[in-house]
């Protein structure tokens, strides 16, 4: 049945060191194969990574931690609208749609995931948190792909009527 309401958001726990939910779900989302605590010790050191370039480079109206900047990633790297193609008269068309809020937050994690095991050759900690940096201030790959997005919504938006 589709539409069933799961009980994975009240049983979700926050992070053992950040308190924090969003992070534990993100902590999730970057584990491979059930192994919880080597996904924990990637993210917690790419924050400690983070918290090391906020004290070589600070600045006044910048971060004050790294929980911040990864918030502040998260939220630069959601997505407000996106294509999904509709059949419509024998005919496919990109309708740009509004995205939903959990929708918004699990593509972000999964293309700030995704940016980051693409780049080869160096520890998935520095990678993330190069990925986290960069997407705080607007840039890097899964920024890149956020635009993306929004450049075909835009392209299609004369097919927006089709939404319903």
């Amino acid at each position: 049945m589709s539409g069933r309401i799961t009980a994975s958001e009240s049983q979700l726990r926050p992070d053992p060191r950040f308190n924090d939910k969003v992070l534990a779900k993100f902590i999730n989302c970057v584990m491979q194969d059930g192994k919880k605590s080597v996904a924990q010790r990637v993210i917690y050191n790419a924050m400690d990574e983070i918290e090391a370039r906020i004290k070589r480079t600070p600045e006044e109206n910048g971060p004050k931690d790294s929980l911040d900047v990864f918030r502040t990633a998260i939220n630069n790297v959601k997505p407000y609208v996106e294509v999904r193609s509709k059949r419509i008269g024998g005919a496919n068309y990109q309708v740009p749609l509004p995205v939903k809020s959990n929708r918004q937050q699990s593509l972000a994690f999964r293309w700030i995931i995704q940016a980051a095991r693409s780049e080869k050759g160096r520890p998935m900690h520095l990678k993330l948190a190069d990925e986290f940096w960069l997407a705080s201030r607007g840039e890097g790959k899964a920024m890149m792909t956020r635009d993306q997005t929004h450049r075909m919504a835009e392209a299609n938006k004369a097919f927006a009527h089709f939404a319903k």
